[in-house]
């Protein structure tokens, strides 16, 4: 039994994890970090750390990804295995900068609700009138809020470029992205699985940018393989 810590991205709740919290339940404890503290991507790492049983296996999800990259640099020697899904190790263009400062100017001043529903989200083109995973998505937003979505799009904005670091990863590590990431396309998925040693890169089928709810069952699968593959 190992304690499992997921990390949500952005504009998320735990309930992006639902259906993963119950599949890795067997196999040890699992907590959802909270993305809630901190104004960069090195504070939310620290103060999930602080929070965190002293060894446990680590999940990240997009944003969730950049901070556990930041948490291998901040204490590797804590982290048992490493799972990164539908993220990116490369650091923002000016280019993205500016859409999501103009983003989170059209929450503060516009329709939060509507700018959710119709912007930010990134399915696979199959889902986008999915009734479900468009209100999930808008439950999650409306969690985090407006000023919570603003902090998390600024540290997003600064965090440093994590592909330096990869090839110091040394613990069994899974790379999953769905086949239709718009966002974190599979490119990105591919680059970091080629620079961390032994990493296992895993794409799935008909999946946008939310793999953890559009594919639970195959994303539980690759968990479950992972988490109950080897250790170091």
């Amino acid at each position: 039994m190992q304690p499992i810590v997921l990390v949500p991205g952005l504009l998320c709740s735990a309930e992006v994890f639902a259906s993963q919290v119950a599949a890795l339940w067997p196999f040890g404890p699992v907590t959802v970090a909270s993305t809630l503290e901190g104004k960069t991507i090195s504070e939310m790492a620290a103060a999930i750390l602080a929070a965190a049983p002293s060894r446990f296996a680590l999940v990240g999800f997009s944003m969730g990804g950049y901070i556990c990259l930041e948490i291998m640099r901040q204490a590797p020697e804590r982290i048992l295995k490493l799972a990164l899904l539908d993220t990116s190790a490369r650091p923002d263009t000016a280019e993205q900068s500016q859409q999501r400062r103009a983003l989170v100017a059209a929450a503060r001043t516009g329709d939060f609700r509507k700018l959710v529903s119709e912007t930010l989200t990134f399915p696979h083109p199959s889902r986008k009138d999915d009734a479900n995973l468009r209100e999930i998505n808008l439950r999650m937003a409306m969690a985090v809020g407006v000023e919570g979505f603003a902090r998390q799009t600024e540290a997003i904005i600064t965090r440093i470029d994590s592909r330096p670091s990869l090839s110091a990863i040394s613990v069994p590590t899974l790379v999953l992205v769905g086949d239709a990431d718009p966002f974190t396309p599979p490119e990105r998925s591919e680059e970091i699985a080629a620079a961390i040693p032994n990493a296992r890169l895993t794409v799935v089928p008909h999946c946008g940018h939310g793999s953890t709810l559009e594919q639970p069952d195959a994303v539980n699968k690759a968990l479950i393989e992972w988490i109950a593959g080897p250790s170091r």
